[in-house]
């Protein structure tokens, strides 16, 4: 078992701006604002996908970003709304806040599906603010910027395959090669201390965990040679891939062998023996193992298994092997795994109507998201524009946050980093 770690930056879309635009047709003599809304800007969606096994992919590309949305456009005509952008992860993948730590959410359920990265909001059209008083507004609103944040994508892996076989039969050797993993190989016959796993990518959006669970000897299931902690990680895979060394280079026969370490496994368990099983007959490259392969295909073969002739000194059939495994697995049910970190906490505020009044230092500021999206909006050298402002600023409560503060006529008021004058 280890963890599988990927940490990458989502970003929303942004939201489309609102157009400015009248009617002028000639059977409408009034004419009137006529701009339509900017699209919503796509969001970043992350989707628990069963089919997904690991978090390989995103070591490839670790930056993604939701579509802008489109601006609005005249007839009162709305934008686009930008395609949101879906993630899709393991079952089981914990997600969290790269610069706090905190849990945002676990994905235990196969289609669960969380937005980790909301678009921004199209920004209104001019029609959008006419009123009986302002006939014909000559603004409108910007789009808003999407979220931006940067997650960890946690997953704590159990191995989807289990290579098992005796001591020195080439295990470390074919995980190798299958995955990425750097095992320590030599030529011992006794057991290592600890399972080495791997990812092995079969394309896009497919891959899954393997484990060289370490050679099991007579007796591993009375927990001889720590059979008891090799036979747990056994339990834990969702198939079996028997390694024999059918070329006898050992002196020892490959059809006891295959019995040998099955019957270990039922003693452990009963279920262990009905875990789906395929036999890699390993080391083809050396003499007699034409005989020895003859040999296990007239003895399993009747019996149901699939039988893969491999070498991992010339990497001959691994290839085969590994998509044998891949398709085993599509057709074999699993057991999700997750884990919780209940003490952790991830608290989120929603700022997006954040409004902040306070003095500091004689000084009266104005700050939040609201009220940088409100300015934004404005364009000073329209004076409906400027009532609009004035309006919003009253019907927040703004205006009355800033005289409990104590703020009067002409006074400045620091508006996200601009200077007003203060006057009612």
């Amino acid at each position: 078992m280890f963890i599988d770690i990927a940490k990458i930056r989502v970003k929303g879309g942004r939201g489309g701006d609102g157009a400015v635009s009248w009617r002028r047709e000639k059977y409408e003599p009034s004419g009137g604002p006529y701009g339509g809304d900017g699209g919503n800007g796509g969001s970043i969606i992350l989707k628990a996908d069963e089919g997904i096994r690991t978090l390989m992919d995103f070591r490839y590309k670790r930056v993604y970003n939701g579509e802008n949305g489109e601006n609005g456009r005249t007839k009162k005509q709305f934008g686009r709304a930008g395609k949101d952008t879906v993630l899709r992860v393991p079952v089981g993948t914990l997600v969290k806040d790269a610069n706090t730590g905190g849990v945002i959410v676990d994905l235990k359920e196969n289609n669960q599906t969380f937005v980790i990265a909301k678009g921004g909001r199209g920004g209104r059209g001019n029609a959008r603010f006419a009123t009986a008083t302002r006939q014909a507004p000559s603004f409108a609103e910007p789009g808003t910027k999407g979220e931006e944040r940067e997650i960890l994508l946690v997953l704590k892996l159990l191995a989807d395959v289990g290579l098992i076989g005796f001591p020195n039969v080439g295990k470390s050797t074919i995980l190798s090669i299958l995955s990425a993993a750097k095992p320590k190989i030599a030529n011992y016959h006794f057991t290592t201390l600890k399972p080495n796993l791997g990812v092995v990518r079969v394309a896009e959006e497919k891959s899954f965990v393997i484990a060289d669970i370490p050679g099991l000897i007579e007796g591993a299931h009375e927990g001889a040679g720590l059979g008891h902690d090799f036979l747990r990680h056994i339990e834990r895979t969702r198939i079996l891939v028997h390694v024999l060394d059918i070329s006898g280079s050992e002196g020892r026969d490959p059809v006891e062998d295959f019995y040998k370490i099955n019957e270990e496994l039922v003693k452990y368990n009963e279920k262990l023996g009905s875990k789906p099983q395929i036999i890699a007959a390993n080391k083809m490259d050396l003499p007699e193992a034409d005989t020895g392969l003859e040999k296990i295909k007239d003895e399993f073969e009747p019996k149901g298994y699939k039988i893969y002739p491999v070498s991992a000194a010339t990497m001959e059939g691994i290839d085969e092997l590994k998509y044998a495994m891949w398709d085993l697995l599509m057709d074999t049910e699993n057991a999700y795994n997750t884990f919780d970190e209940e003490y952790m906490h991830y608290e989120e505020e929603d700022k997006e109507d954040e409004i902040i009044v306070r003095k500091e230092d004689g000084e009266y500021i104005v700050e939040g998201s609201f009220v940088e999206r409100l300015l934004n909006s404005v364009y000073f050298d329209d004076v409906d524009s400027l009532r609009y402002f004035q309006e919003m600023l009253r019907k927040k409560g703004i205006i009355d946050e800033l005289k409990k503060l104590g703020i009067e006529e002409y006074d400045s008021v620091f508006i996200c980093g601009y200077e007003f004058e203060f006057f009612e």
